[in-house]
This record gives C-alpha cells, structure tokens and sequence, in this order.
C-alpha cells in the first residue's frame, strides 16, 4: 500500500486498522426501478449460441418462443448476449449492430420483437471490452445506457470482462469551489472543512491555501463542509482542487446533503505543475449545503458495487430521458449484474440493480449444476422483492442432462426465485423438454407474489427446501443429489417454527406434488421416495 502523503503516524495506524467493505452497509438505499417484481422470464442466446447469432435467429426464436405457448407461460424476454455489436461504434460514438448479422438496427430489432408480444435484451461488460472483446460500457454508461433506451432494449445484462477496479487512493485536496457555470466562482479553504477519521491537513506553503489533505484513501476519512451556501436551487459546478501526487489513479465521492452522491476519477499525474483541477455537475439547493469528500473504496467488491450502481443509475436517467423526450409512457430496464460472484455481489446487489449473479458461467453438466446450486441455495437471506440471487441461465434441453436432472434443475431454479432464462434452441424444442419449462405449476412457484428464495430447512443425500408463497401456503421440495435412489422423511411441524418460512400449524396437511399431481395428507410427516437425481415438489397447506 501506497502511502499517498498520508502523515507517517496515520499511515503506520492505517496498516493495522480492519477496513470493513463499505458495500455491506445496510444503510445504503435499495435499487428501485418498478420492474422485476417476479424473477424475470425469457431466452437467452450464449448458451446454444454464443457468437453465431444473427438478426433472423434471434426473430425465429422470438416466434417459437410464441409458438411454444411459453409467452402464456410467462416468458418475455428475448435477449442478445455477446457478439451482437459490431466492433465499431458509430460516427456518434454510440453502439451499433454488427453491419452484417444485424443490418437493420437493434431498434428495428426491439420493433418486430415487441410486435409478437416479447421485450428485448442486450449486453455489454463492465470493462473496457466486452468477453468477445467488442466494444463495452466502462467509462461510457451514460451513453451507452442512453443508447440502449432509445432502442427500446428492455433488459440489459452487464458482464465483467476486461473490467478496471477503481482506485482505493484518494487525491490530496486543497480547496473546492462553487460555481453556476460562470467565471465568478465561490471557493473554499480546506480550513473551512471539518475532518474526519485519518484525513489530516499537511503544510504545503506553495499551495493557496498553505496546506492539503490526506488521509482520504480508502474509506479511512473525509472532509465536510457544512455551509456551502447558494441563492436558489439547481445545478452547479464542483471543483475539486488537488495537488498532484503520484503517478497512479485515485478516486472521491462528493455526497451533497446526505443524499446524491457524485463521482470524480483522477487519472495519473505528471507533475508538470504543482496542482490540477477535477470538476463535476452536482444539485444544490438554496441556502446552506453540506458537502463530503471521501473515497468509499476499501475493497475489490466496494470497486464493483460503485461501478454497477453507476450504470444502474444511468438507464433509469435514461429511461426517464427518453420518455420525457418522447412524451410517451417510460420502459424502465431491468438490470443484470454479471459479476460471477467474486466481490459477493449478494452483499451489495440490491444496492445496484435487480439480480446478481452468484457464481461463473453455468455449463449443461449435472455436477457443475449441483455446485452453483450449494453455492446459491445459502444465499436466501440476501434475495428480495425486485431483487435476486442469479444462478445463470437454465441449461434445461442442452447437453445431455436426463429427465430427471432437467426437472431438478428447472425445480430448484424456480425454489431459489431464480430468474428463469432458457438457453437452448426453441426452434428444435422437444415436447419434453417443453412441458419442463412450461410447467405451470412450477412457474407459479418462482412468481409467487411474496418473492421470497426459498430456504434449505434439511441437508444431506436429500435437501429439503422450503419456500413460503404470498396466500400463506408453502412450497416443499425433495432434491436427491444422489446417483441412486432414496428415501427421505421431514417432518413439516418445523416449518411452524421457522421464522422465516412461519407455516401456519394444521392439525393435518395436505400435500399437492407439482409434477405428478399426486395428493397426500398427513399429520405432519412426509415420506417421499425418489430416484437418482429427482426432485418433488409439494404445495403445503
């Protein structure tokens, strides 16, 4: 670690000091665009296809989506995932289509799709390219986000290929000033400020102000001014003067009256002068304002919590943007974190958009499957309404997954209020695999009202899930993980006291599985019988 002029005591102190992550702060506020309120349904086109799509696959897909009966069944997503732009951006700058695969335009594209009833996807990554290394979003979100919106594009998958962390170094700041975009700027003195934490003033008599601070770097402190003071509400500039230190990136937060925060990135310095100027538009509203400098940074999962709110916030400016602009009714997008789930996105995801995946890419192999699934299914605490755990595409019909594995895949998606994006070929769907992801009674499970992941109440050969629905009643399920058969008990009184399930106690229960139809009752003991790989699912009440 770089001591960045921190004072040598303060530096030495820093060393020793645990810095918890500031992305598992609880204060931070949810991401709320209206959209999601059930795991989002659709297609995908990377698993089947990855980079040989084009403009009439991603149509006749859309119609055999129709044609399947599966936009009755609540599918309505038609994504495009890598390798639907082209590698030049426009004479704009803004994305463009592959010339070729897509010759008519990602708007003509949204169009048609919309004309059958469906809602287009897109991606891009949280890089500076994307995993085919085509053009990505980083650096570039209000743009791109800006772009995707005037499309009509109505989910947006961001990735983490060629992905930059932002720096945990904070810049050495010797005054700020106010401006309403005129020569006659309002400036004030560190002096002014109070500091906080680590941040401590160091002489420098070359500077205006005789001195600066330091001590900002990750999350280890701030500066406060408490009376900026403007005559009306509206935009202003902000500008932070540093002097220049070290020839590496650094990055501030400046959060105006507790509420909307703004960032400012510092690219690295030459020293060809002592001091340099970074500016940002920020609201202000009459009378005294409070100001906070800081750098939230303390970690790599901090770095992506920042960035994916960043393009979180931009399609819902965008949205907005594009409604206003065209008088018309706004499409909210819904947002796919793609992380791969190592900055635990679970800890922050809710902050920055609507799922988050929990693991790498998924692949049609049963024990790559049962992995994601041990990893996901812990993560119950942290999915909500509007908000879930994504354990990646569903590989049901790919590969050579049997009957039995593409049940218990498709069961335990929809037990974990996964987001349900097929993945393999529509056009070549075979009824059986049809009347998996068609499952009525399955599908009612994962878009239960109440939006809650279900929970596993019994582990071993056979898990036990547990997930309660909104009319009061709770979903049961068996999965066995064996290579042979098994028999599991559970006794469902267990359920009365879990707080997190809370099954209301009934002198007897019935039992109602959703593949077969069978029918039980019980006094609270269920005994299932399952073969190698199965999953029951049963509706308690």
């Amino acid at each position: 670690m770089k001591r960045n002029n921190m004072c040598p005591f303060c530096f030495i102190k820093s060393l020793f000091q645990k810095k918890k992550p500031t992305s598992v702060n609880p204060q931070l506020p949810d991401y709320e665009n209206g959209v999601a309120l059930t795991p989002p349904m659709g297609w995908s086109s990377w698993n089947t296809f990855r980079n040989r799509i084009n403009e009439k696959l991603i149509l006749d897909t859309a119609k055999a989506m129709k044609d399947n009966g599966l936009i009755d069944a609540g599918y309505k997503y038609i994504n495009l995932d890598d390798c639907w732009q082209s590698s030049l951006r426009d004479e704009n700058g803004e994305l463009v289509g592959d010339y070729e695969t897509f010759p008519n335009g990602i708007a003509n594209l949204a169009k048609q799709v919309n004309a059958m009833g469906l809602k287009l996807g897109a991606y891009t990554s949280n890089g500076t390219l994307t995993c085919e290394d085509l053009p990505a979003s980083l650096g570039r979100e209000q743009y791109d986000a800006y772009t995707l919106a005037k499309w009509g594009v109505e989910y947006f998958k961001y990735d983490y290929c060629h992905h930059i962390p932002i720096s945990k170094y904070a810049p050495l700041v010797y005054s700020i000033s106010i401006s309403q975009f005129d020569s006659h700027p309002m400036e004030y003195s560190v002096h002014n400020a109070v500091l906080s934490g680590l941040a401590r003033f160091m002489t420098d008599t070359k500077l205006p102000s005789g001195s600066y601070v330091s001590g900002l770097d990750a999350n280890q402190g701030r500066i406060t001014y408490n009376n900026i003071e403007v005559d009306e509400d509206g935009k202003y500039v902000l500008t932070v003067n540093i002097k220049k230190k070290g020839a590496y990136e650094k990055y501030l937060i400046a959060k105006v009256n507790d509420g909307e925060e703004y960032e400012l990135l510092f690219p690295p310095q030459k020293r060809y002068n002592l001091t340099a100027r970074f500016q940002v538009i920020v609201n202000l509203t009459a009378g005294k304002n409070k100001i906070e400098l800081f750098n939230p940074v303390t970690s790599k999962a901090d770095s992506e919590m920042y960035q994916y709110r960043r393009m979180g916030k931009a399609l819902k400016d965008a949205t907005a943007r594009v409604a206003k602009e065209r008088k018309q009714k706004e499409k909210p997008i819904v947002f796919s974190i793609c992380e791969w789930g190592w900055g635990k996105p679970y800890n922050w995801g809710a902050k920055a958009g609507n799922l988050w995946r929990t693991t790498p890419d998924i692949r049609p192999w049963w024990i790559w499957i049962k992995l994601i699934y041990e990893h996901t299914v812990k993560l119950y605490p942290y999915a909500s309404k509007g908000h879930y755990n994504d354990p990646d595409m569903l590989e049901v019909g790919n590969g050579k997954l049997t009957y039995n594995q593409n049940v218990s895949h498709f069961s335990l998606w929809c037990m974990m209020n996964a987001p349900l994006i097929l993945g393999n070929d529509l056009r070549s769907m075979n009824e059986q695999v049809r009347s998996i992801v068609a499952n009525k009674n399955m599908i009612a499970i994962n878009q239960d009202a109440l939006a809650k992941q279900a929970k596993r109440v019994k582990k071993g050969i056979v898990d036990v899930l547990a997930k309660p629905l909104a009319d009061g009643s709770v979903a049961v399920c068996f999965f066995n993980k064996a290579s042979h058969g098994a028999r599991a008990k559970f006794d469902l009184n267990t359920l009365v006291d879990d707080k997190y399930v809370a099954m209301t106690k009934q002198n007897e229960y019935h039992a109602k599985e959703q593949w077969s139809g069978e029918n039980l009752t019980t006094n609270g003991t269920l005994t299932v019988l399952l073969e190698k790989c199965q999953s029951k699912v049963y509706i308690i009440k």
